[in-house]
């Protein structure tokens, strides 16, 4: 028989006094053991110091020989002791042991001072109850796995059964398996079932002892070592341990695991490292060579695919890829229709003098779509005016996105570039005379010449904001003016101009206004590309997917609080009551959205949400760089039928 011991700290750490006790339960109904009464301590007692009454009335009874059992289990050593630093937890488990009482942790894990101790099942092997001796049940063990594309021998299959031999042979049973495909191990993002592993942790949730992992790589190739230590650390604190099974060292916290570990974790980040310079090097010869790296082909442009030989294949649709690793792509001319469109935009834009703007207007209201079948916007006819491969260029390497990490602009001497590898569509004189209206246009002004702009810019339209600004086709953004004087106020203030009212807050939401059924058509038809099926209700935007679920979009505008902070506000519709909500985060602009969060109405508790840059995984946990991952949840797989 067994006693339980609970103590609720007040660290923010998972151990509410019912956690512990279905944790203790949970244990001692696995090692068949019977739990015949709990004691239960506060965090603090009226003084504010650590409250041990009952464990103190559970010692007393110890050493006076009153208790009827045999052992007292303890969820972690943290909740052990009575000095606020845990310094005295080793001599008083010495007076129970000495009365004849064993003490078990349930979890192992760290004490208050951060000593790592045994867990539970090794202290079980030093009581001599291992677990699978004598038909008991075995020591409760997870599995983590992950594969990105590197090589068969990491595939999740091989991993299992690694892992699944060690457990064996170790007295383990599998009761959890947490599995990532296909993802890269650089970031958290993406990695789900990590997140829910951590988030399971964390929260209480997880029903076993120690994580196995088949070796540093799979837990991550994280580019900073410190963050997967990070996140083996949230596992150690909640009692669990990690255990890298084919690795040749014992993940035990001792100082030659630690550095053994510390240098396994900086290999795998530079192993990452080494294999995207190789990648690089290999895209800029096949670029060199005419081959398209990438990318969808544009609006008059469509993607071959050809052999080693350079001999056509077939004509590649929007999603396809080549399946053949000999095989390469380039760009050749689309349907006339549309490389004629893109002609007359040049022609509009050079000869007629009519701006961006003006031209997908006219596109838009003649009834043209762009290649995906969305309506012209401003940006869409810029990326044409701009974009080399319309000339028969061929450039990779304007914008860098390497190891995940930050996309950064490159300057043109970084370009990789091959002149005439494919045929052009426009012809290269007019192309130059657009770029160079485009380049004068955006010529860096001086601060005079800004004021200039702008003080005309306020006299033609007897007020200013951040919107207005950016839709001028011939000022620039307003984010230069914020740059270049502090503050738009300030930029406002030097043209006489004093706001009565946040007349930019009203062209931000009137831009938003404008912006959410453009999301939505995106949303709509990525996923019909998928072959989802969508029902979009033309009253509330509410999108009907497959007939299984349905989705809601809110757009939050940014807000900065006086601190200089960014917070969103999230309000889910409690009318509506979508399936899941997609909360598109703007920049700090209100410009465009730099992530998504998929909030499942069953998860959230609260109509309102107050969110900040960081939020914590039980929030971030539903974040997204974009909406991939939604599109993905509508495509549909052909099932060949069973005859």
């Amino acid at each position: 028989m067994a006693a339980g011991y609970i103590r609720v700290l007040n660290d923010g750490s998972s151990g509410a006094a019912e956690q512990q006790m279905e944790r203790i339960k949970r244990f001692a109904a696995a090692h068949n053991m019977e739990v015949v009464r709990f004691y239960t301590d506060d965090a603090e007692d009226a003084t504010g110091g650590i409250a041990c009454e009952q464990f103190e009335k559970m010692l007393n009874e110890i050493e006076g020989g009153s208790a009827d059992f045999q052992m007292v289990l303890v969820q972690d050593r943290s909740r052990w002791g009575i000095s606020p630093d845990g310094d005295d937890g080793e001599y008083l488990e010495y007076i129970c042991r000495r009365s004849g009482i064993d003490v078990l942790f349930c979890s192992g894990g760290v004490t208050r001072n951060g000593g790592h101790h045994l867990t539970s099942a090794e202290q079980m092997m030093e009581f001599g109850r291992s677990a699978g001796d004598d038909g008991q049940p075995l020591v409760r063990a997870a599995m983590y796995a992950r594969m990105s594309t590197e090589h068969q021998q990491y595939s999740t299959e091989n991993q299992r059964d690694m892992m699944k031999e060690y457990a064996d042979k170790h007295n383990m049973e599998i009761v959890q398996v947490y599995s990532d495909e296909g993802k890269s191990g650089l970031r958290i993002e993406g990695r789900d079932a990590l997140k829910q592993l951590i988030l399971d942790v964390q929260n209480g949730k997880a029903d076993f002892d120690v994580i196995l992992v088949y070796d540093v790589s799979r837990w991550g190739r994280f580019q900073d070592a410190d963050e997967s230590g990070y996140y083996e650390y949230i596992c150690r604190k909640a009692g669990i341990s990690v255990i890298y099974c084919a690795e040749q060292f014992s993940n035990d916290g001792s100082p030659v695991a630690t550095i053994v570990k510390g240098v396994k974790r900086a290999m795998a980040g530079e192993y990452s490292r080494e294999l995207s310079q190789k990648v690089f090097v290999g895209q800029c010869r096949l670029i060199q060579m005419g081959y398209r790296q990438g990318g969808p082909a544009g609006y008059g442009l469509r993607r071959l695919l050809v052999d080693q030989n350079g001999q056509p294949k077939t004509e590649l649709a929007i999603g396809e890829h080549k399946s053949i690793q000999t095989d390469r792509v380039i760009l050749v001319p689309g349907p006339k229709e549309e490389i004629e469109t893109v002609r007359w935009i040049y022609n509009q834009f050079v000869d007629a003098g009519r701006q961006e703007r003006e031209i997908s207007d006219m596109l838009n209201a003649r009834g043209i779509k762009t290649d995906r079948g969305q309506a012209w916007t401003r940006s869409t006819v810029h990326q044409i005016l701009t974009n080399e491969k319309y000339v028969g260029n061929n450039v990779f390497n304007r914008v860098s996105f390497k190891l995940k990490m930050l996309r950064i602009n490159n300057p043109p001497d970084l370009w990789v570039r091959s002149d005439g590898a494919f045929e052009a569509i426009v012809d290269p004189s007019l192309f130059y005379q657009a770029r160079g209206i485009i380049t004068e246009r955006a010529r860096k002004f001086t601060n005079d010449e800004l004021l200039d702009k702008l003080k005309s810019l306020y006299k033609k339209t007897g007020y200013l904001s951040s919107i207005i600004i950016d839709e001028c086709e011939d000022m620039p953004g307003s984010s230069v003016f914020q740059r270049r004087f502090g503050s738009l106020i300030r930029a406002y203030q030097l043209v006489g101009y004093e706001p009565e009212r946040d007349y930019a807050y009203i062209e931000i939401n009137r831009y938003l206004r404008r912006l959410h059924p453009k999301i939505v058509d995106g949303m709509v038809g990525q996923m019909t590309d998928m072959g989802g099926e969508v029902i979009r209700d033309d009253k509330t935007d509410i999108l009907r997917i497959n007939s299984e679920f349905s989705v809601s979009l809110v757009i939050s505008r940014c807000l900065q609080t006086g601190a200089g902070a960014y917070r969103w506000n999230i309000r889910m519709d409690a009318g509506l009551m979508p399936d899941i909500t997609v909360a598109a985060r703007m920049d700090g602009a209100n410009r465009r959205a730099i992530d998504y969060y998929l909030l499942p109405t069953i998860d959230m508790t609260e109509t309102n949400l107050r969110i900040a840059e960081d939020n914590g995984i039980f929030l971030d946990a539903y974040r997204f760089d974009s909406l991939e991952y939604l599109f993905g949840m509508a495509r549909r797989a052909k099932l060949r039928e069973a005859v």
